[in-house]
């Protein structure tokens, strides 16, 4: 078993990561459905917060159904902090988690996310006054270092778990280190080589599927897997891992029906808690994932660029599933294969 302050979870946990513009309550619904341990909010800016800046305190949605859930804070000032996690524990999440790891310049060059790593001595004191604040378990979620000089981590592990957090998830990038290149689970390991810590570590970078999870399981030792890019329009990968890592099997692939019927569940939610018209704005940088491997879906995807409503888009998705039934993918060697019927993007 793996505690979190009170949390207690099943041996080897696999989280979803918070993901800015990912990771909201509909796609973290269906995330759920399949299996994902804990839940993490998108990151929230401690000064939005403490500001009740409308898109920071709409971020603190989340649905009894997605517990244990965590809400992500990052800042670079430590009094908006502490402020910003009294006003994420009022809400009553499960968890509290710190933003140590967010590599975007527009946030790293103010200091906060991955860019507080240039300043040990001030992630720690956040740290610890954002421990001392609250009353629910505090994790933190990093990268190996700041850059290829100050990949410290070790180190920043030992002081974290010593002020107080519950658990830590290492990140396998630097913050200079470009998602193009792989992670490195080396350092990662050695934080959880070192006797001295007694905290859940928890891994996190290509993440993909069930096959890598049991790598990285097996040769880093971890407590537990931390999902995110693995999880685009791949809800799925939370059992996959699992039925993996118990059977060495990978389970049958999601057919057409599945994948509308669980991207549906995503949208209607999404539609309920945004609005229409920007519930199918967002649902665009899904549609790919859910849909990856079909082939000739482009004529598909270009039209739901361009669906403004929410009917016309149910009766697309109700058309990808006649046109799609029956086609074994595994039997598919090019995605631009020619099939027959393909739809109209011009008058649907």
């Amino acid at each position: 078993m793996i505690k979190i302050g009170k949390i207690t979870l099943k041996e080897f946990p696999v989280l979803l990561a918070p993901m800015e513009d990912v990771s909201d309550p509909p796609f973290r619904y269906v995330c759920k459905m399949f299996g994902a341990d804990i839940m993490y909010t998108e990151f929230i800016s401690s000064e939005g917060l403490i500001r009740d800046a409308a898109k920071s305190v709409k971020k603190l949605d989340f649905n009894e159904f997605e517990r244990p859930i965590g809400i992500q804070i990052f800042g670079h000032d430590i009094d908006s902090m502490v402020k910003a996690a009294l006003y994420a524990e009022s809400v009553s999440p499960d968890i509290i988690d710190i933003n140590f790891g967010c590599p975007v310049k527009k946030v790293a060059s103010k200091g906060a996310g991955s860019g507080i790593m240039n300043n040990i001595p001030k992630m720690i004191a956040m740290t610890e006054a954002v421990v001392k604040a609250v009353k629910l378990p505090v994790t933190v979620k990093t990268r190996l270092g700041y850059d290829e000089d100050k990949k410290e981590i070790v180190e920043i592990a030992e002081k974290l778990q010593d002020v107080g957090i519950q658990a830590l998830t290492i990140h396998g990038r630097l913050r200079t280190t470009r998602s193009s290149v792989p992670a490195d689970w080396t350092l990662i390991g050695k934080v959880k080589e070192n006797p001295r810590m007694k905290i859940p570590v928890f891994g996190n970078g290509d993440v993909v599927d069930g096959p890598s999870a049991k790598y990285f399981k097996d040769t880093y030792g971890v407590d537990g897997l931390m999902v995110a890019r693995g999880s685009y329009g791949n809800p799925w990968i939370f059992h996959e891992i699992k039925h993996y890592l118990k059977t060495g099997e990978l389970p049958e692939n999601p057919d057409i029906h599945e994948r509308v019927r669980i991207s549906k569940i995503q949208l209607e939610r999404s539609i309920e808690w945004k609005g229409e018209r920007q519930a199918l704005m967002e649902m665009r940088k899904h549609w790919s994932d859910y849909f990856k491997g079909y082939p000739n879906f482009k004529p598909f995807r270009i039209r739901m660029m361009q669906i403004e409503e929410a009917e016309p888009m149910f009766e697309l998705l109700e058309k990808i599933v006649r046109y799609y039934d029956g086609i074994d993918l595994s039997k598919q060697t090019d995605e631009n294969a020619p099939i027959s019927d393909l739809p109209s993007t011009s008058h649907q």
